[in-house]
């Protein structure tokens, strides 16, 4: 099986409601999509920045399963950091690449870029995962 069957395989309902689509995983990299829909805006028809963070916050958790020591029971979100640079419209489509800053036996640390479909960055996440 591949990482991205794995990641694929697992149940996330509240990703699955938003509509993330995971189409890459490897140890050190995973990328998934999200169309922007009106139910997850704002004002002015842009993405919320809830929104924003729970893709990353998916996105990253997904890493953090795939790279977990063969010990662990699970992973769960202990710390998040948003920094929102730019907006994405309803209608266009975010990409969400995460990449490891630490990946160690009890925490593991992730930070993850959104991007409009035309390569803005419309925010970075930097998570910390507890490795259960």
């Amino acid at each position: 099986m591949s990482l991205l069957d794995k990641i694929n395989g697992m149940k996330m309902p509240f990703s699955e409601l938003m509509g993330v689509i995971f189409t890459e995983a490897e140890p050190t990299r995973v990328v998934a999509t999200m169309q922007v829909r009106e139910d997850l805006c704002t004002l002015g028809h842009s993405i919320h920045g809830g929104a924003v963070m729970a893709l990353a916050d998916a996105v990253g958790a997904a890493a953090t399963v795939i790279n977990l020591p063969a010990e662990a029971r699970g992973t769960t979100t202990i710390e998040s950091k948003t920094n929102f640079v730019g907006r994405a419209a309803a209608g266009s489509t975010l990409r969400a690449i995460a990449t490891p800053v630490h990946v160690g036996r009890r925490t593991q640390v992730w930070q993850t870029r959104i991007e409009s479909e035309d390569g803005k960055l419309v925010g970075i996440v930097t998570q910390t995962q507890l490795v259960l």
